[in-house]
């Protein structure tokens, strides 16, 4: 899933699409998604925004944000909680009608602002893509979307060349064994009952754009606590 806050980009950035907390949001290359406007809360431009962090205490008093698929720079003026929500007001949004035009934008962050993770912890968007294969070698698909369910993650796989397909594998230590962010590599232990053989053997022999092959999985049984994201990977 910045030490300096950067101007909005004055050319069409570049996106990738995420489903963020079961919401799908085209995220630009380099920004991370850290909420999103509900709507507009009284009458002098103050805002409800859904949380997509984990890291609430960044929006704070002349910090900086980016909306939607502009870039449009934004300075904070306040933000306080409220109920399962923060209240925010940015600069030059005085009245309702200025915030309520911003209903439905997603607010972003450059990556170089992002938090600083836990070992063995990840950002989802760092999740998304990885090609995944079990302990035996057995590749079985791309992550393609990360669940919220309460209790863990659950990691979306689809087989290579079945995007009707999916496999679904929880994030837990006993099931995401290595996470190589280098090799762009998911290394999983499928439990008994898990998934199908059928899902197995529809996944083919062969993974797009990478060497299984010559993939080093040294560690791979070593027994530590997989690498899961945190509740918002997404968020800096």
């Amino acid at each position: 899933m910045p030490n300096a806050s950067r101007p909005a980009k004055s050319t069409s950035p570049r996106f990738d699409t995420y489903i963020h907390r079961n919401q799908r949001v085209r995220v630009p290359h380099g920004y991370l998604a850290v909420g999103m406007i509900a709507g507009a809360h009284g009458l002098r431009g103050e805002m409800k925004m859904e949380l997509h962090t984990d890291f609430p205490d960044r929006f704070t008093p002349g910090a900086q944000v980016y909306t939607g698929v502009s870039l449009a720079a934004h300075t904070i003026i306040s933000a306080r909680p409220h109920q399962q929500q923060l209240l925010i007001q940015l600069e030059g949004i005085h009245d309702r009608t200025a915030a309520e035009e911003l209903r439905g934008a997603w607010l972003f962050v450059p990556e170089d602002d992002a938090a600083e993770l836990d070992e063995d912890t990840y950002f989802v968007h760092d999740i998304i893509g990885l090609a995944v294969q079990t302990t035996a070698g057995v590749p079985l698909g791309t992550v393609e979307e990360v669940l919220f369910t309460g209790a863990n993650e659950v990691y979306v796989v689809v087989p290579p060349g079945q995007p009707r397909r999916e496999i679904l594998l929880p994030a837990i230590a006993q099931v995401i064994r290595t996470v190589d962010l280098d090799n762009g590599l998911l290394i999983v232990e499928l439990l008994p009952g898990l998934i199908d053989d059928a899902d197995i053997n529809h996944t083919g022999t062969d993974l797009p754009g990478t060497d299984l092959a010559s993939t080093d999985l040294t560690g791979t049984d070593s027994g530590d606590s997989p690498a899961t994201p945190t509740s918002a990977p997404h968020t800096p």
